[in-house]
């Protein structure tokens, strides 16, 4: 099923101004509400830029990045492979053991 563009478009649009009210909104930092209008601004940016490229052969010059959750642990590896280094590995120079 192909989404028209232009339907699309006025979807993120009203997704934009949703989340805004919910931002400006907010009780608090951890605010439920701007949480859900994000996720809906997200989802409606996919709908458009899949609608645009699917329809025109066009793309928006946006990225929208991973999931915070999915960062983290991707850091979290970074992190566990730099502590399995020795300062030894960084100099280029091989190992060799003393006898």
């Amino acid at each position: 099923m192909t989404v028209d563009p232009r339907a699309a478009l006025d979807r993120l649009v009203a997704a934009l101004e949703a989340h805004y009210a919910a931002v400006v909104s907010k009780s608090d930092d951890d605010d439920p509400a701007v949480d859900d209008a994000y996720d809906v601004l997200a989802d409606a940016f996919e709908v458009y830029d899949d609608a645009l490229g699917t329809v025109h052969g066009e793309a928006t010059p946006f990225y929208l990045g991973e999931d915070d959750d999915d960062e983290d642990d991707d850091e979290d590896d970074d992190e566990d492979d730099e502590d399995d280094l020795d300062d030894d590995d960084l100099d280029g120079e091989p190992e060799v053991d003393e006898v």
